[in-house]
């Protein structure tokens, strides 16, 4: 044998150590948890955040637990402004309570230094230069529901089902009306119940009377004899609740109802004042939603004034934002439509004169965000550089030329400065977990506040790809993700699971951190499979086509797509074509269950949580938006109707269903086990108990790991 030279010698040398540093960091690896993975889980990890960040007029506020922080826009240059120990001492002085953190205080005042600090049955005004209270507002035992008067000082809330305005009662009603309150189940961008005029000298507020709404029964097991918690849930068809908008004046005591004559099948969305505080703007909405009509109120009398615009849909008409003025001219405010079929800006005078489009273009605006009032521009985040992003833009109002904000990567969550002259600016991409930057809207200048590690360093972490894939039209592009093994040999044959929700208002694939990829699809690639969504027609941020392409046929169409996707999945090399699975919840529930009914030769096994079994069991805002109702569409409703298909179960199919489900009634669940008893198939059934529409805290770590099993079982 040849005897080695030395530098063949020294070559080998690091050769072998080289190898052994690489075998030694690849040991040092390792797959995440579930406990890792998991919102609840014991280890979970996330993007690093700063939570709080809001803005006192220009100032950027930083909050933490014991020290509040000011941030300077301009330098970037950061100042402790407040100490907790110090306003915990002046709390504890006027027995007002104890702040256990910085980060739920606001700053409301963009010229004082004062701070607003809730705190359990009370309100604390706080200036903390001067460190001292400078008001306090006593609430009722039991109050939820809180809306702050900044204007004044007086806080609007719930107890129980009736509205107090701080200690005055504004209503007194019986069981089954409720005041105060979110109404039509926090559709049509519904999310609160009270709304303060801009001098808090009045109180516009809803009352829902839900008197004659069938109750629905959920069971409370936790007491040795279990408890019926009935909730009122109109289901489509049938008999929904009636709401009509008082406006209270805390100064007499009064209260006004608005004169929009009977309540019955319409809907009052989309509250907003007039700058002057003398009327009140609202969109009223026909029971079939295809007819939107904006009316404006005379605030002292309850009359309608004017009926400004009317919008009309075939399919659908969806109005999910109110009015906004502009705030240099109290004549001006724009309008949100999708009548060129993406969500998009118009500028109306207040005599209901359309004065033009603002934004135009195959892409929809997602966010107003606010004024820039020196440059009397508006600042918007939009679709506009791709349907998986969403990134900030100003718009110049005079010509409508758009200017953009901050980087083009990604997708941007944004909050304006009180000029609109600032920025923070937090955003992820596939590769960033997220970045939390100070931007100068006019400028383009950027301090960067954080930039956030990877969470999952020193892991072996699964590789995730994009692309798109034709639609069952033949023509529309639909996002797909998918995400291969850590180790992925493409050699192999492994099993494929598509993850599925498919219904409006949600997207499941985009260009933030990990392409929006979820945690447990993370897990299950790292088990050995492979993990694939795609975005069918009818999800969100593509246009009103793409999503109202299902109308009167939920799950059909979506299905189709879904089909291709798994037929893609099929094509490819690595994966076996025979043994593909599929996972959803809530409309996902119903695509995983409709998946593997009608389409039994390629969906072998499914996990359906929260299930849509019967869309006539659903509630009557959104299913009858995207479904009419069952009398007016039978076909449809039947054609929908998976307790109809039971007896094609041909795979394994778990259902999972949480017994104090309120949006998805266990009904739902139930009668599909009936339905497939009487066909002589044999889906599984697990229930969480003490859950509502979803399984959250330590008890979705458990979640995940019997959905892992099931496939591990089955697939």
């Amino acid at each position: 044998m040849k005897a080695l030279s030395k530098t063949g010698a020294l070559l080998l040398l690091i050769t072998l150590q080289n190898l052994f540093t690489t075998n030694v960091m690849a040991q040092e690896l390792k797959n995440p948890t579930l406990e890792d993975l998991t919102p609840g889980g014991e280890t979970y990890r996330y993007a690093e955040n700063l939570y709080g960040l809001q803005w006192w007029g220009d100032v950027c506020v930083k909050p933490t637990v014991d020290t509040l922080y000011t941030i300077d826009p301009k330098t970037g240059k950061e100042s402790a402004v407040a100490i907790r120990a110090t306003v915990n001492e002046i709390l504890e002085k006027s027995q007002a309570g104890k702040l256990s953190h910085f980060y739920n205080v606001s700053f409301p005042w963009k010229e004082k230094p004062l701070m607003l600090i809730a705190l359990p049955g009370k309100y604390i005004t706080y200036d903390f230069n001067e460190n001292r209270i400078t008001g306090t507002i006593d609430l009722k035992k039991g109050a939820a529901n809180k809306d702050y008067c900044t204007a004044n000082g007086n806080v609007a809330y719930t107890v129980d089902n009736n509205l107090f305005v701080n200690e005055q009662a504004v209503t007194n009603e019986p069981e089954g009306i409720v005041c105060g309150q979110s109404v039509h189940r926090n559709e049509f961008g519904i999310h609160k119940g009270t709304f303060w005029s801009p001098t808090g000298q009045q109180l516009a507020f809803y009352r829902m009377d839900e008197s004659m709404v069938t109750q629905y029964p959920l069971v409370d097991i936790t007491t040795r004899i279990g408890e019926v918690n009935n909730i009122r849930y109109p289901m489509a068809g049938m008999t929904s609740h009636k709401v009509t908008v008082g406006i209270y004046t805390p100064a007499n005591n009064q209260t006004v109802y608005l004169q929009a004559g009977d309540p019955t099948d319409r809907y009052f969305t989309n509250i907003s004042w007039a700058p002057d505080g003398k009327s009140l703007f609202l969109i009223e909405l026909n029971r079939d939603q295809n007819h939107a009509r904006l009316c404006r109120y005379d605030a002292a009398t309850g009359e309608l004034m004017a009926v400004l615009l009317e919008e009309k849909h075939p399919k659908y008409v969806e109005p999910s934002h109110p009015i906004t003025f502009l705030p240099w001219d109290s004549t001006k405010f724009i309008y949100q439509s999708q009548r060129d079929g993406f969500n998009h800006l118009y500028l109306y005078n207040t005599k209901g004169e359309l004065l033009k489009q603002l934004t135009n273009g195959e892409w929809l605006v997602q966010e107003m965000l606010g004024f820039d009032t020196s440059k009397k521009e508006l600042i918007i985040a939009s679709t506009e550089q791709s349907p998986l992003q969403s990134n900030l833009y100003r718009v110049n109002l005079k010509n409508g030329k758009r200017t953009p904000i901050g980087n083009a990567e990604g997708v941007h969550r944004a909050q304006l400065s009180a000029s609109g002259r600032y920025l923070i600016d937090s955003y992820s991409s596939p590769t960033t977990p997220r970045n939390i930057e100070l931007v100068d809207t006019e400028k383009g200048k950027t301090h960067r506040l954080l930039t956030a590690a990877n969470p999952f360093t020193g892991f072996r972490m699964p590789t995730i790809e994009t692309g798109t894939i034709k639609a069952a039209d033949g023509v529309t592009d639909l996002y797909y993700r998918i995400i291969k093994p850590a180790d992925f040999d493409p050699a192999k044959k492994y099993p494929a699971i598509v993850y599925v929700y498919g219904g409006p208002h949600a997207q499941m694939v985009n260009n933030g951190w990990m392409n929006a990829a979820r945690g447990w699809d993370l897990y299950m690639a790292n088990k050995g499979y492979i993990l694939f969504s795609v975005d069918n027609r009818g999800s969100e941020n593509r246009g009103l086509d793409f999503e109202n392409a299902t109308f009167r046929r939920l799950g059909i169409e979506e299905g189709k797509d879904q089909v291709k996707g798994a037929e893609y999945l099929q094509s490819l090399p690595y994966v076996d074509a025979n043994r593909i699975g599929v996972h959803g919840w809530s409309f996902g529930g119903h695509m995983t269950t409709a998946l593997l009914l009608r389409y039994p030769e390629v969906f072998k096994v499914g996990v359906a949580g929260g299930p849509v079994i019967d869309w006539s069991y659903y509630e009557v805002m959104y299913g009858e938006r995207y479904m009419d109702t069952p009398q007016s569409n039978p076909e449809g409703y039947k054609e929908c109707d998976l307790k109809n298909l039971a007896g094609n179960l041909k795979g394994h199919l778990l259902l999972i269903h949480d017994d104090h489900d309120d949006t998805c009634v266990p009904q739902h669940t139930l009668s599909f086990i009936k339905a497939c008893v009487d066909a002589r198939t044999y889906p599984d059934l697990f229930i969480y108990p003490g859950h509502k529409h979803n399984v959250i805290g330590r008890d979705r770590v458990h979640l995940h790991e019997k959905i892992t099993r099931y496939f591990e079982d089955h697939l």
